[in-house]
């Protein structure tokens, strides 16, 4: 089953638009703003050269402790909760009705998350929802009944081995084509499998109980349970082996791998690739992309030497993971117990109201999104934001033509490109057709198996297509925004365009400090080391000379270092190539929204607020977004699989690289964070 799990992304960023009526416009003017910049948030005697992380956030990280259900908590999470509890006001509303038209998208809403708050129906069900997939499972008697089964689970949302979806052909961006992609691992990250440390085998040893103890509530008695939870584990740790790593998945030309099923079935010839199409629905995909053939060929090789009963295992073990959060509560805690408190050190279990708007929204996105839109998006935000972007295209544009390390050729193509990027606001202009989800008052795992069923089949029918451009990949009530390479677009949803993001009654500085480097950020990622490899149409090729390529890697790696010496935890690095995109991507937007306030000044001074320079707000503005308090666990695996850098890195290493924070800020040599002049990573 897909997992509805709130996941704040703290890289991509987002802006609303929405249409109101005349009592919703009067509601959003008189609502009470939060205060652009609150000097009680601060640290003032932190001096900002030894750490402006703590300067600007010190005060609300001492007065903002985590809550006990979450692993960390920070201006998303605020921003996020808000949202929530917008969203609930809306479901509640909806939810009391009794009187709803049958198949409309008020019942469809009404009926999934009431079905998912009738804790007393779902305890009494207990297992018995996933019975009939047990069975299934039971049934296996052969390697061909276990390839068909894992098929028949992709098409209900569970994702054992590997994932299959349709996406732009990246060398050919306006049609949409098959692809793959290695999964199956129950662990964050390969390395939790290979690696020998002490940290290490303690976690894997944690997860083979958990494992078990899924299996005992499932049904096994104990010494049964323990044996098939380490066959799972060591047939994970077997695809971990054989799994690209998460910098091998950040290079665009490796994970393109374009071939017919005929070429599929050479490299992976244990694997019934045609039987496979045919089971999901497709039997004729065309030519298909296989990001990680490393992967399909060992996993073949695995198929074929694993006997029948450990496969069995992995698919019992799939459909129990996925399934967990969604049955009784014994499920539910266990599933908790593992992979919030072990995993990520959260202490309580979120309320139940919240895990099932998360479903709920998950499943219908946008219906939710047209609601949350039309009550709570004021539409003057959409003018000022494109305002703002299009401030920062012409900053941008001025940067490129001044770049010294760019040779004229390239300039033209870079500018080109940046002139065809799409800027989508809001929400989208034309909103997803659900009447073919069927959603029902009485069970809440066959809910969330009809909206797993539905999106893998909308997903499904867009092979061989033409891409849908006006497509969003977030709803409208989603706290983050993205960069989409073969589209060649940036997205701003409308639930991050709300203080700290942005603020409409605020100064310049402030949104330019924060929505505007957002902006920028997600410009930025057109160009940067994946980026770049992308053309104005979304097509990947080159189209950067070898000197340019080589002179930005140049600069890259000076930026790749000084995060790679970033201490965050103990002893523990930030990985400055993990992280590379994204912390381009952070001082890139830096310096062109930068760049974009002091051209919105045409000349002029503005006086001081609240004792600050209007370049010290930009700065403050930006390094208020990310303060947060995390988890020693959370932290640690993020520093592992998250290829964004910690908050408190991207506070306190892009900026030391410009000069014009040295100066507003007085930052001088001997001063911990000071980064000489010949150190500086100089790209954009």
């Amino acid at each position: 089953m897909k997992k509805y799990l709130s996941v704040i992304l703290v890289a991509l960023f987002a802006l609303a638009l929405g249409a109101c009526n005349q009592k919703q416009k009067k509601e959003t003017k008189n609502k009470k703003m939060t205060e652009a910049i609150n000097p009680a948030n601060m640290d003032t005697l932190v001096k900002p050269g030894n750490n402006f992380y703590e300067y600007v956030n010190g005060g609300w990280i001492k007065s903002h402790p985590i809550p006990p259900e979450y692993s960390q908590y920070g201006a998303f999470t605020v921003l996020y909760e808000n949202n929530q509890k917008e969203l609930k006001a809306l479901v509640n509303e909806i939810a009391k009705k009794k009187s709803v038209k049958q198949g409309s998208v008020e019942q469809k809403i009404r009926d999934f998350y009431n079905s998912g708050m009738d804790t007393s129906r779902i305890e009494k069900q207990g297992i018995s929802p996933i019975e009939p997939e047990l069975k299934k499972i039971e049934a296996i008697s052969n390697l061909k009944m276990v390839q068909k089964e894992l098929a028949h689970m992709h098409t209900i949302g569970v994702h054992p081995l590997f994932y299959f979806y349709a996406g732009a052909d990246e060398k050919n961006s306006s049609m949409d084509i098959a692809n793959l992609y290695q999964g199956g691992l129950g662990l964050p990250d390969v390395s939790y499998y290979t690696k020998d440390d002490a940290a290490s085998k303690k976690l894997r040893g944690e997860y083979a109980q958990h494992i078990a103890k899924m299996f005992e509530l499932a049904g096994d008695n104990s010494k049964v349970a323990t044996k098939k939870a380490q066959e799972v584990l060591n047939l994970e740790t077997e695809l971990a082996k054989t799994s690209f790593t998460r910098l091998e998945r950040r290079s665009p030309e490796k994970n393109y791998n374009k071939m017919s099923v005929a070429q599929l079935q050479k490299i992976s010839n244990d694997i019934n690739w045609k039987a496979y199409f045919t089971n999901i629905g497709l039997a004729h995909p065309g030519e298909i992309n296989v990001g990680q053939p490393r992967f399909f060929t060992g996993m073949s090789k695995i198929m074929q030497k694993t006997p029948v009963n450990v496969w069995k295992a992995y698919l019992e073990w799939n459909l129990l993971d996925d399934a967990a959060p969604y049955l009784s509560k014994k499920f539910v805690r266990e599933n908790f117990n593992f992979y919030g408190k072990t995993m990520s050190g959260q202490q309580k279990m979120r309320p139940r109201w919240k895990r099932v708007m998360g479903a709920t929204s998950g499943s219908l996105g946008e219906a939710l999104g047209e609601m949350y839109v039309a009550k709570y998006f004021p539409p003057e935000a959409k003018a000022r934001m494109l305002k703002l972007v299009n401030n920062l295209k012409l900053s941008f544009a001025e940067r490129i033509k001044k770049l010294d390390w760019m040779s004229d050729t390239t300039k033209k193509k870079a500018i080109a490109k940046l002139k065809a990027i799409t800027v989508k606001v809001g929400y989208p202009d034309k909103w997803r057709d659900y009447s073919k989800l069927q959603v029902v008052p009485d069970n809440y795992f066959q809910n969330i198996m009809n909206a797993s069923k539905f999106a893998f089949n909308y997903n499904l029918n867009k092979v061989g297509k033409p891409v849908d451009k006006s497509e969003w990949g977030m709803t409208p009530q989603t706290v983050n925004a993205y960069y989409n390479p073969s589209n060649n677009e940036i997205v701003f949803p409308a639930g991050i365009l709300q203080p700290p993001f942005f603020n409409k009654d605020a100064d310049d500085a402030v949104n330019y400090g924060a929505i505007g480097v957002v902006i920028g950020h997600e410009m930025t990622h057109g160009f940067d080391d994946q980026g770049r490899k992308y053309d104005k149409n979304g097509n990947m090729h080159n189209w950067w000379t070898v000197a340019d390529a080589k002179r930005f890697k140049a600069k890259t790696e000076k930026l790749a270092e000084l995060f790679d010496h970033y201490t965050i935890l103990d002893s523990l690095h930030v990985n400055g190539q993990l992280t590379m995109g994204e912390n381009i991507a952070d001082l890139g937007g830096l310096n062109i929204s930068y760049g974009a306030y002091l051209k919105s000044l045409d000349g002029k001074t503005p006086k001081p607020i609240q004792g600050f320079t209007g370049t010290q707000r930009f700065f403050i503005a930006y390094a208020q977004v990310w303060r947060q308090n995390i988890r020693p666990k959370e932290l640690a695996k993020r520093l592992k699989t998250d290829v964004h850098s910690p908050g408190e890195a991207r506070v306190n290493i892009p900026p030391f690289n410009m000069d014009a924070f040295i100066k507003a800020f007085n930052i001088k040599p001997g001063d911990k964070l000071f980064i000489p002049k010949k150190d500086r990573a100089y790209i954009w």
